[in-house]
């Protein structure tokens, strides 16, 4: 079933699906951690619904977002969100398959990338059918296929930013280090103070230099089991 949400009071609405096309706060802690600045060009690699963009272009409206994904219903869903902010001449969709180099922008098109790519590698554990296994396992586009795309259409001293289970770091680091994707920035998730980090967030730039600053964790909840302010902040509900 089709719904509607919106950022915050007045901010821009999206528009999502049940299941499959369902909001996460993978997806809110993605949009709150990539850093843009007014002109760049940046490219959602798997876009989904395209909320990132949505997300980025509250905080920064000078930006251009190319939303990509291999999922027709996805695409669609995205077109929506755009079109209903008055927002298709900053917002391309593109429905493509990231392996297939000549369904991608040019080369060295974007200043920045980002991704929530599935988080499991195939056939490990128990996956779900149809769009929802998709998303949560490397079915359709592995992790070294992901990395692939983004070097690709970065530009040299782009930065590609993704968030990914936390288990799998040392996996990510060495993969994304052979596509020219340095890691520059680190920083983990974890459910409150006491507890192992469960996701990581890692800023890349390519072809850059070493060198990497590993940031306090980020907190979800505060000491008092409530939602921590940088959480409220992610989601927009310091905007009312």
């Amino acid at each position: 079933m089709e719904r509607w949400d919106q950022l915050y009071t007045g901010g821009y609405r999206f528009c999502f699906g049940d299941g499959a096309f369902k909001p996460s706060t993978d997806t809110f802690l993605l949009g709150g951690f990539a850093q843009v600045r007014r002109g760049e060009r940046v490219c959602d690699l798997g876009a989904g619904i395209g909320l990132p963009g949505l997300m980025l272009l509250s905080r920064e409206p000078e930006v251009h977002i190319t939303d990509i994904d291999i999922d027709e219903t996805a695409c669609a869903l995205a077109r929506r969100s755009a079109e209903a902010n008055g927002l298709t001449e900053r917002i391309c969709i593109i429905q493509a398959d990231l392996r297939r180099r000549e369904q991608l922008p040019p080369g060295g098109s974007f200043d920045v990338c980002v991704a929530n790519p599935p988080y499991f590698p195939p056939h490990t554990g128990r996956v779900a059918e149809g769009s929802r296994g998709v998303q949560r396992a490397e079915l359709q586009c592995t992790m070294d296929e992901l990395c692939a795309a983004a070097a690709y259409l970065l530009r040299s001293g782009g930065r590609l930013y993704l968030i990914h289970r936390a288990e799998r770091t040392a996996e990510l680091t060495d993969i994304l280090r052979r596509h020219r994707l340095e890691p520059k920035e680190l920083r983990f998730v974890q459910k409150d103070s006491r507890t192992p980090p469960r996701l990581v967030l890692l800023g890349c730039r390519r072809d850059g230099g070493t060198g990497l600053t590993v940031r306090t964790p980020l907190l979800l909840q505060d000491e008092h089991g409530g939602e921590s302010q940088e959480l409220r902040r992610i989601y927009f509900r310091d905007r009312g």
